[in-house]
């Protein structure tokens, strides 16, 4: 039975949502987007054979970053928001330090490792500003 998580490995990026319907909060959040593009990616990073512990916690931590961005959108209070999106940040720059062990073994094509780090940059740069912004909005909070 297939993987149902598993990006399709021929697919470099993911496809566009749904132009013209209604968007879940998630969906309209770049941060979503980039990260939905890095995990269709991930999975190109590692051969299929060997390394199955780094593939295994890359293909995981890059599904957590997607998943907890969801997660914060879906809460109310901006503590819990901010909550979440500190989880994904977290995931994000996990995924990172694989990309970091994978290129200091010498296994991982150095424009893949470029166009995904750079990815992972503007991840963890967006989920820092949108964690600070959800503490700005908790302290206000009366």
């Amino acid at each position: 039975m297939p993987d149902a998580l598993a990006p399709a490995p021929s697919q470099p990026s993911t496809p566009p949502l749904s132009a013209g319907a209604a968007l879940l909060d998630a969906e309209k959040l770049d941060a979503y987007r980039v990260a939905l593009e890095f995990q269709a990616l991930a999975c190109q990073l590692l051969p299929k054979r060997g390394y199955a512990e780094l593939r295994d916690q890359l293909d995981r931590a890059s599904i957590s970053v997607v998943l907890n961005i969801a997660e914060g959108c879906g809460r109310r209070s901006p503590a819990d928001k901010g909550r979440f999106y500190s989880m994904a940040r977290g995931s994000a720059t996990e995924c990172a330090a694989i990309l970091d062990l994978l290129a200091a073994r010498g296994r991982v094509d150095a424009r893949l490792r470029s166009r995904t780090r750079s990815l992972l940059v503007r991840i963890v740069q967006m989920l820092s500003r949108l964690v600070a912004r959800m503490a700005e909005a908790a302290d206000a909070r009366p």
